[in-house]
C-alpha cells in the first residue's frame, strides 16, 4: 500500500477548517496535506512499522515524563504547519512554553504550530524522495531538529535548522542535541 496524492486545487481549495472537518467526517482515513495543498491519503502501517513506532514513542514519553520539558505527540496528531502543510509526524515534541502559548481551541484541533522536533520512520510503502520532501517541509516550517530513519538501508538523515542534512549509516544512537536536552535514542532495537 502506498500513499495516494489527490490534487483538487483546480476544483476547490480547502480552508483549514474544511480540511479539519474532512478529517473529522472520515475518521477511518488518515489525511495529510502537502505544501501545495494536495490531499495525501496515508495507508495504515504494517505490524512491524507499528511496533517500532510504538517503541520509539515510548522512549520519548519516558524521557519527557522525567524532564517535563515539553509535550510528546504520536502519529495520530496532525499539525497545521505555518508554511501551509498539515502533517502527522510519527513522533513529535514541542517545548512546553510554546505548547502552552496556544489557546485551548488551538490545542484541541490541529495545532497551528511547528513542533521543535520530528521523527519519521520509513515504512516499506514510503518513497524516499517523498519522505525527504516532507522533511524539508518540516524544516521550512521552523522545526529545529528532525530525524528520518530508514530501517531497510540502516540510514538516518538528520535535519537541523539552518544546516545541511547529515546522513549516518547504522548509528548506535542519536543525540537530542540542544533541542531534546539530555535525550539519547539507542538505535540497537531498530537495527536488530
Amino acid at each position: 500500500m502506498t500513499a495516494i496524492t489527490i490534487n483538487l486545487n483546480n476544483i476547490v481549495r480547502l480552508s483549514d477548517d474544511q480540511f479539519y472537518q474532512l478529517c473529522r467526517d472520515n475518521p477511518d482515513i488518515k489525511f495529510e496535506r502537502n505544501s501545495k495543498g494536495e490531499l495525501i491519503v496515508m495507508p495504515p502501517t504494517g505490524g512491524e512499522t507499528g511496533k517500532f513506532n510504538a517503541k520509539l514513542t515510548t522512549r520519548f514519553v519516558v524521557w519527557n515524563e522525567q524532564t517535563q520539558l515539553g509535550e510528546v505527540f504520536d502519529s495520530s496528531t496532525c499539525f497545521r504547519l505555518p508554511n501551509g502543510p498539515d502533517r502527522s509526524p510519527d513522533v513529535s515534541w514541542i517545548e512546553l512554553s510554546r505548547w502552552n502559548s496556544l489557546s485551548p481551541e488551538q490545542r484541541e484541533k490541529f495545532p497551528p504550530i511547528a513542533p521543535d522536533f520530528v521523527l519519521e520512520l520509513m515504512s516499506p510503502s514510503d518513497n524516499l524522495s517523498e519522505a525527504q520532501a516532507k522533511m524539508q517541509e518540516y524544516m521550512d516550517a521552523g522545526v529545529k531538529l528532525a530525524w528520518l530513519i530508514d530501517r531497510k538501508t540502516r540510514r538516518v538523515e538528520i535535519y537541523r535548522q539552518g544546516q545541511g542534512k547529515e546522513i549516518l549509516v547504522s548509528p548506535a544512537s542519536l543525540s537530542g542535541e540542544d533541542v531534546l536536552i539530555g535525550f539519547t535514542l539507542n538505535l540497537q532495537f531498530i537495527w536488530s
